[in-house]
């Protein structure tokens, strides 16, 4: 596999065994998406030494998925990872993980649009299936650790491991492991996390590996081609029950075709107008209302967090805190008393379901844990 000649895979060989940290020979579970990230972490772990076992979940049916290109874990990504698998040298399993992954991230995800939240489903993917579930067969199958290609870093503290933020932060994606518990995180590694994206591509080519120009996931991997209201109204067809455009003044601006088809923050699509531009502020899933008014509407003063995973010591009263609401926005400064988060600065366009990770102020690549928001302060009422 690759050529004698490759600097950037030996460099990044070095970079996955000081990841690993455990010794040659030690076997390693690498989940296998099928894309050049975990394609290229299995390839890492085999070419220090490891035990390496390749692990694909199929999580949802192949007639579908193989129609839907560019998303994680379809039909044709299993094929890549198991031919990929075949080119490594080690042995491959496919597990059937559907009816899970549907009842624990697809329903949930219908479940929060209809309440008119914005979930993060890619969370409660990894939250599940992938470092719940998975970690459990991982275990069964002798394994002393899990390997996956996110770009995170797991580092070692004086309290034990430690989640931090990928050297690149281009790719970072510790917003959307923040619910990883302190025991979970001891058996994972994040080979990748110390690496840029291009470097990656480099060392999939050096190293001979056919997905080294697969282009990467953009959607939702169960979302065709973007339009997540399609598996909705499939699951739940009350979402797309009319309703009223409501201002927040009171005027009854016009309709709507369900109050899945908006997310709070949302400028475009609303087809109401009163001269200045409206901007989705609230969601009124029971009474089928969506309610809008200006941009200063939005503002968000402090968020109350529910399922808080907390990866620090315990939070003492009024912990300074760096706040992360988005995954793609920087983490902001602010204050965490109990389950709320209060911002120095007013955040825009925050909506309950989305997750609030926080940073340590001290160590700002370090995550301290997060929630799912479940409330928001300072916004319209």
């Amino acid at each position: 596999m690759g050529r004698m000649n490759a600097p950037f895979a030996d460099s990044a060989v070095e970079a996955a065994r000081a990841a690993v940290g455990l010794p040659a020979g030690a076997r390693v579970i690498a989940a296998m998406s099928g894309g050049v990230d975990s394609t290229v972490t299995a390839a890492l772990l085999a070419r220090a030494g490891y035990d390496v076992v390749g692990v694909t979940l199929q999580l949802y049916d192949h007639g579908a998925a193989i129609q839907k290109k560019g998303a994680c874990c379809a039909g044709q990504d299993i094929h890549d990872a198991r031919s990929a698998a075949e080119v490594i040298g080690i042995p491959h399993y496919v597990l059937d993980y559907e009816s899970r992954f549907k009842q624990q991230v697809i329903e949930d995800f219908a479940d929060a649009y209809l309440r008119g939240e914005t979930p993060v489903p890619c969370i409660r993917c990894n939250q599940t299936v992938k470092f719940r579930d998975l970690l459990d067969v991982a275990r069964d199958l002798g394994a002393e650790a899990m390997a996956t290609g996110h770009y995170v870093r797991r580092e070692l503290g004086a309290a034990g491991p430690e989640l931090r933020r990928a050297a690149d932060p281009a790719r970072d994606q510790s917003y959307f492991l923040f619910a990883t518990t302190a025991e979970q995180l001891d058996y994972l590694r994040f080979p990748l996390g110390g690496l840029p994206k291009p470097e990656v591509r480099r060392v999939a080519a050096e190293l001979g590996l056919a997905i080294a120009d697969k282009p990467d996931s953009q959607d939702i991997c169960f979302v065709p081609e973007g339009r997540y209201t399609t598996v909705i109204d499939r699951l739940r067809p009350q979402g797309a029950e009319p309703g009223e455009i409501v201002h927040l003044d009171g005027r009854v601006l016009g309709r709507h075709e369900g109050v899945t088809r908006y997310t709070i923050g949302q400028r475009r699509g609303l087809n109401v107008a009163v001269g200045d531009p409206l901007f989705v502020v609230r969601i009124d899933a029971d009474g089928r209302r969506v309610i809008v008014g200006p941009r200063e509407a939005l503002r968000t003063s402090a968020v109350r967090l529910k399922e808080i995973n907390w990866l620090d010591a315990a939070p003492p009263a009024d912990r300074p805190v760096l706040a992360r609401v988005r995954s793609t926005a920087e983490p902001t400064v602010a204050t965490m008393t109990g389950e709320l988060v209060t911002f120095a600065e007013p955040e825009y366009g925050v909506s309950p379901g989305q997750a609030c990770v926080l940073y340590a102020p001290e160590a700002p690549d370090r995550v301290l844990g997060g929630g799912f928001i479940e409330a928001t302060v300072g916004a319209a009422i």
